[in-house]
């Protein structure tokens, strides 16, 4: 044991209050107890509100005394925010007493596996604002929780680690026995080999160049892993470029990045040709340079093999701290304009790599399939860093449209994990078998909403669940996700909910949420819809060169999501549109894609493996905005097609003010390489229709 820590003791008011703890053992009740130094008069448990005793509790808070309740042991999936029910929750509301959240994190427990051997206490115990009974509810108690939940989680001392000394470690513990295989040529290559290659080209690296960043243009595989944790452990930052954005978004990205290399294969140049490649930027080409670096290689990976991590990171020079710097630089789509640079820190890339991992329960045995591109900050994150530094194999493929193939490596490989989005999870309802997604124990979708209709196609085919998360490159990414349902415990004890349809799940642990009004921004309760707000250690510091757009979003360490939702009374966040997807229609909001889902119902498109429709506002000199609906599915000629769709739309319910004005055939609704719609594309063909 390392011991417990209580931290900031001057909040527990010196009148009676319940101490509300997220979860506590036997030691952490104790210490605290300890700590408090005979203040903590009584203990009561979750049996006790259901019995109704709470006579007991009310006298010693009524003498001025703070009362601690224990709550009982559930069953819930790792990185649960807290071993509370609604119903635990709701009667400690009805106590009508002051409460005091206190958040206990377990930074050893609860960390990510190469950082266990580090210095630190088992637990920490930390109290949060109390809450009175005049402003008590269960939203209040959650909101409580959450904020001092994420207050003790930003404050572990490992985020002031730095990236490339946790891949070090991380990659010492399961070099051997985790691996990354390339599901085109189906070679392996485990950890350590990796590592040593990735120390060879390093060096090299650094001899070439001496900017602070480097290009990568790569799609996922081998040399994308190695040449990403080379530009980290040569104490540079990885610029992954998105290689399938227009020559203008590509030649910005490069410009604003100050970029004066790019690491790359002969192959990928070969058929990229329309690529902006010179002469702007100078190629290290990873094929033709790897050969000369045989014995290099060797070198380092007999030192890796030797040396602690902490002695070879400071062989390569590596800072023991990294914290805000800059660790890596994504760039954002450019959906709706100029691409902008989401610069994460070691503090935010460590974090979320940590809340994904303690979220989702995998560990040693488990497979990913890395087939999301690299500029996209789930594939960066998750399919490289987090496997690296967990452990987790990765079989990789260059696309996420090869269905037939994909499906295939998930069979061969008894892959565990599959994260993807809606579009492209639809070509497997036609290209896949049921048993060749067999081995899949977790299916995550994320980068736009995830249409019921999908969900329950998805079950009905392969008896599998679908679960959406969600997340921004802003918050690096994930903050979200839903999980499977966990199975009935023997012993009866109670199991919370993990997953919620039509949710994108409970936040991961560590972030804060907080809902303002889109208009006023005036703050509304977490169960009122409205803007989004997240705090935490993963939420980045700004954009590259840009503090006007970053002073738009941040405030005070919050993040402006631009998202509209709310909270349940069980912590599950509801994404309700995006404020950008609304048009005001004489005078009432209108949101797209709810609008979008009554189309594909009123058309039979639920199934289809491709987007179908878009609905985008143009501006209309009557009611402000007009909806204007582009299509692929062939019709009949535009007056009929646009009654029908009318008469469809309103047998449904769906208010007339929600009907397009106008229906713009189209042969393809465009889409970036995310997965998401192109908004930007989509709103210039529907302007240049209507003009």
């Amino acid at each position: 044991m390392k011991g417990i820590q209580v931290l900031h003791r001057e909040r527990f008011p010196t009148g009676g209050a319940v101490i509300v703890p997220t979860r506590l053992n036997a030691d952490e009740a104790a210490e605290l107890e300890r700590s408090l130094a005979g203040r903590v008069v009584a203990r009561f448990g979750t049996a006790d509100l259901v019995a109704g005793a709470v006579e007991a509790v009310r006298q010693a808070v009524a003498r001025h005394g703070l009362v601690l309740f224990v709550p009982s042991a559930v069953e819930a999936w790792p990185g649960g925010l807290a071993d509370l029910s609604r119903a635990t929750m709701e009667g400690l509301v009805e106590l009508g007493l002051p409460l005091v959240p206190l958040a206990v994190d377990r930074p050893v427990v609860d960390g990510l596996p190469c950082d266990r051997d580090l210095p630190g206490p088992d637990s920490v115990l930390l109290p949060g604002a109390v809450i009175q009974p005049g402003a008590l509810d269960v939203m209040a108690l959650w909101d409580g929780l959450l904020r001092v939940g994420e207050e003790v989680f930003s404050g572990r001392a490992a985020w002031n680690g730095h990236l490339g000394q946790a891949l070090l470690r991380g990659i010492k513990r399961c070099g051997t026995r985790a691996s990354v295989i390339d599901g085109m040529d189906g070679s392996e290559l485990t950890y350590d080999k990796v590592l040593a290659a990735a120390l060879a080209l390093s060096q090299y690296i650094k001899k070439e160049t001496n900017a602070p960043r480097i290009g990568i243009v790569l799609p996922p595989g081998k040399a994308a892993m190695i040449a990403n944790l080379a530009v980290v452990l040569a104490g540079r930052i990885p610029v992954n470029l998105n290689f399938t954005a227009g020559k203008a978004a590509i030649e910005s990205a490069m410009r604003q990045s100050g970029i004066d290399r790019i690491l790359t294969v002969d192959l990928v140049v070969r058929k990229m040709q329309e690529f902006p490649w010179f002469p702007m930027r100078q190629l290290i080409l990873i094929e033709r340079v790897m050969p000369e670096l045989k014995f290099s290689a060797i070198k380092w990976g007999l030192l890796a093999r030797f040396l602690p991590p902490a002695v070879l990171g400071s062989l390569l020079g590596l800072p023991e701290h990294g914290g805000e710097a800059e660790a890596m630089l994504l760039f954002t789509s450019g959906s709706s304009g100029e691409p902008k640079g989401v610069v994460l820190s070691h503090r935010n890339l460590l974090a979320n790599v940590t809340q994904f991992g303690l979220r989702i329960g995998l560990g040693p045995g488990d497979k990913a399939l890395g087939c999301l591109p690299l500029f996209h900050s789930f594939g960066v994150t998750v399919t490289l860093l987090w496997v690296l530094l967990d452990g987790i194999g990765l079989v990789t493929y260059p696309s996420p449209l090869d269905v037939p193939k994909l499906a295939g490596l998930i069979e061969k490989h008894r892959i565990s994990l599959l994260l993807t989005t809606p579009t492209f999870l639809r070509g497997y309802l036609r290209k896949a078998k049921r048993e060749q997604l067999e081995s899949l124990s977790l299916i995550v979708t994320g980068a736009e909403k995830l249409p019921s209709s999908l969900a329950a196609a998805f079950k009905q085919t392969f008896g599998k669940d679908v679960m959406e998360g969600y997340g921004l490159t802003e918050t690096s990414p994930a903050s979200n996700v839903n999980l499977p349902t966990l199975a009935e415990p023997a012993d009866g004890r109670e199991v919370l909910p993990s997953h919620r349809p039509g949710s994108v799940g409970q936040l991961l642990p560590g972030l804060a949420v907080r809902i303002t009004d889109a208009l006023t921004e005036a703050p509304l309760r977490l169960d009122q819809q409205g803007i989004i707000w997240f705090k935490g250690a993963n939420v980045f510091s700004g954009y590259l060169n840009q503090p006007r757009r970053t002073e738009e979003v941040l405030r005070d360490g919050w993040l402006r999501t631009g998202d509209l939702g709310r909270l349940d009374q069980d912590g599950f966040l509801f994404i309700e549109g995006r404020l950008s997807r609304f048009s005001k229609i004489g005078g009432e909001m209108v949101p797209h894609e709810a609008v979008e889902e009554h189309i594909n119902r009123a058309l039979g498109l639920e199934g289809e493996d491709q987007r179908k429709i878009a609905v985008v506002g143009v501006p209309d000199p009557d009611k402000g905005e007009a909806l204007v609906l582009l299509s692929t599915v062939a019709g009949e000629t535009y007056n009929q097609e646009l009654i029908q769709l009318r008469y469809a739309l309103l047998d449904r319910g769906v208010p007339a003010l929600w009907i397009p004005k106008k229906v713009l055939r189209v042969s393809e609704i465009p889409v970036l390489a995310s997965g998401k719609m192109d908004l930007r594309k989509c709103e210039e063909l529907a302007r240049a229709a209507t003009v």
